[in-house]
């Protein structure tokens, strides 16, 4: 999570690392977070399509381990850079790295004390009614248009907070 909670406006993500529309969101919702600063507070909830995108699973769970360390945004954000993904063993092993975290730290078998956080994160999904990445909920509710800045301010700015997602 990023910002305070309690903060006025929400943002949550259900998304996958290996997704391309999340990779084309991602600076989407950085440059929201730049524009609403603690007004807003953002959460990342990973919901991996393992079934169309193979690597998925193993980048949530080296985002996860990251975050034992305290680095869960700096891993984030590596994950999500570029144009398209790189998220083998080798390349979760070196984000580690370039991030301060034992590289072993980030690859199975070491990742399988978080593999319940990401399950957990999908299970919510599930229940919340997600079915593709990513899903955005503004305020506690499904958002369903498009990803942009103004859009997402728009939508955030009208529809009051409710709870959680």
């Amino acid at each position: 999570m990023q910002g305070v909670l309690g903060s006025e406006l929400s943002l949550v993500e259900y998304g996958d690392y290996e997704c391309p529309y999340c990779r084309a969101a991602a600076p989407v919702i950085e440059e929201l977070r730049r524009h609403l600063g603690d007004r807003l507070v953002f959460a990342f909830r990973h919901f991996p399509l393992a079934e169309l995108h193979p690597f998925a699973l193993a980048a949530a769970t080296a985002a996860e381990a990251s975050a034992l360390k305290g680095q869960f945004w700096p891993m984030h954000a590596k994950l999500y850079a570029g144009d398209e993904p790189h998220l083998t063993q080798a390349d979760l092993r070196r984000y580690a790295e370039e991030i301060g975290v034992p590289p072993e730290k980030v690859t199975w078998p070491a990742t399988q004390f978080v593999e319940d956080r990401v399950e957990a994160d999908f299970n919510s999904g599930v229940r919340s009614g997600v079915r593709g990445t990513p899903t955005l909920f503004v305020n506690g509710t499904i958002y369903r248009g498009p990803v942009t800045v103004d859009a997402l301010l728009d939508a955030l700015q009208q529809h009051p907070a409710t709870a959680e997602s």
